[in-house]
């Protein structure tokens, strides 16, 4: 089940800053939806180093 999360997105200076408070994360980009696009990524990078890993490295659970 996917987990639902806050964007928010402002416009600073000639581009946008989005923000996920929910885990602190930020991102930018020039448009409101480029913004958004590169906030989903930063997110889910963030949420494969959460995932348990096993010694070896390898995920403890399966990462897609």
């Amino acid at each position: 089940m996917a987990k639902r999360l806050t964007a928010i997105i402002e416009r600073e200076g000639d581009g946008y800053v989005s923000f996920c408070p929910e885990v602190d994360i930020a991102s930018q980009g020039t448009t409101v939806d480029e913004a958004h696009k590169d906030l989903q990524e930063a997110l889910e990078l963030f949420s494969r180093r959460q995932r348990p890993r096993r010694s070896n490295g390898d995920c403890a659970v399966k990462c897609m």
